[in-house]
C-alpha cells in the first residue's frame, strides 16, 4: 500500500492545475473536505487532489459551480467522487505505458550527442523528455519514453542527424493526432448514441456500462491502431520500394544509353 502524498495548499493547487483561491472557494462550498491541521500548517492529501481534478473535468464540460454542487450532493455520503462518476479512472489513465528513466543532463547530452537547447525543447514538446527540478540549465532530465530515445540513439550512431529525426517525429505527431481524433470521436459518438453529448451516468448500471465501454474502447483502439499502422507500413514500404527501384532502373538505363 502506497503512503498518502501530502500537499500544502500551493502544491495542491499546482498539482490540480488550479489556484489556491479556487481551492479555498471549493472548500468553503463543501466540495472538498477541510485539510488536516498540523499546528498552523494545513495538509491536503490524494483525496483532495482527486476531487479537485473531478471539479476541473466538470467545469471543462460546461457545468456551473451550482450544477457541480448539486451533483456532489447526490453522491453517496463518504463515497469517492471519482469512483461514483464511474468514468474518471478509465478516461484519465494514460493509454501510453512507456518506460521512463531519470538521467543526468550530461548523460542525456551524451545519448543524443547534443546539448542544443532548441533541440532539447523540441524533444520536450513531443513529450519525450522533461527537466527535473528548477535548475537552469537542468541538472537532470526524466526520459518519458525510453524506447523511443533508445531508437533515436541507434539511428544517431549510424549517422542520421537529430534534426531529421525531430522532423519525422513532428510529422508522426501530426498524423497520429488525426488517428487519435478519429478513434476517440467515434467512441464519444457511440457512448452518447440515443442520449446526449455531455451525458454523465448517474445510476449504478449506467456507470458500470460506461466504464466497461471505455475500457474496451481503450483495448480495442490500441490493438486496431497498432495493427492498422503495421499494415499501412507494409503497403507503403512496398509502394515506395517499387518506386525507388523504378527510378534506379531508369537512371541505369539512361547511363547505358549515353
Amino acid at each position: 500500500m502506497h503512503p498518502m502524498t501530502e500537499y500544502r495548499i500551493d502544491d495542491l493547487a499546482r498539482a490540480a492545475g488550479t489556484t489556491t483561491r479556487n481551492v479555498r472557494g471549493y472548500q468553503d462550498r463543501g466540495l472538498i473536505p477541510p485539510p488536516v491541521r498540523r499546528g498552523r500548517i494545513a495538509i491536503y492529501g490524494d483525496e483532495h487532489l482527486t476531487k479537485l481534478r473531478v471539479i476541473n473535468d466538470l467545469l471543462a464540460r460546461g457545468f456551473t459551480m451550482t450544477h457541480i454542487g448539486d451533483f456532489f450532493k447526490r453522491v453517496q455520503t463518504g463515497g469517492d467522487i471519482a469512483e461514483s462518476l464511474g468514468l474518471r479512472e478509465v478516461v484519465s489513465a494514460p493509454w501510453s505505458q512507456t518506460a521512463t528513466a531519470t538521467v543526468s543532463a550530461d548523460e542525456l547530452y551524451e545519448r543524443l550527442n547534443t546539448s542544443d537547447p532548441k533541440l532539447l525543447d523540441e524533444l520536450r514538446g513531443f513529450g519525450l523528455i522533461e527537466p527535473v527540478g528548477t535548475d537552469v540549465p537542468p541538472a537532470q532530465y526524466e526520459i518519458k519514453d525510453v524506447e523511443t530515445i533508445e531508437a533515436y540513439q541507434r539511428l544517431l550512431k549510424i549517422g542520421v542527424p537529430l534534426p531529421y529525426l525531430l522532423g519525422m517525429q513532428a510529422q508522426l505527431d501530426e498524423d497520429m493526432s488525426l488517428a487519435a481524433t478519429t478513434l476517440v470521436t467515434a467512441g464519444r459518438r457511440a457512448i452518447t448514441e440515443g442520449r446526449f453529448d455531455g451525458w454523465i451516468p448517474e445510476e449504478g448500471a449506467e456507470s458500470d456500462w460506461a466504464s466497461k465501454f471505455l475500457a474496451e474502447l481503450r483495448s480495442t483502439g490500441r490493438v486496431a491502431a497498432h495493427n492498422t499502422l503495421y499494415r499501412a507500413l507494409d503497403r507503403e514500404l512496398a509502394r515506395q520500394l517499387d518506386d525507388y527501384l523504378s527510378i534506379a532502373r531508369s537512371r541505369r538505363e539512361s547511363r547505358g544509353a549515353e
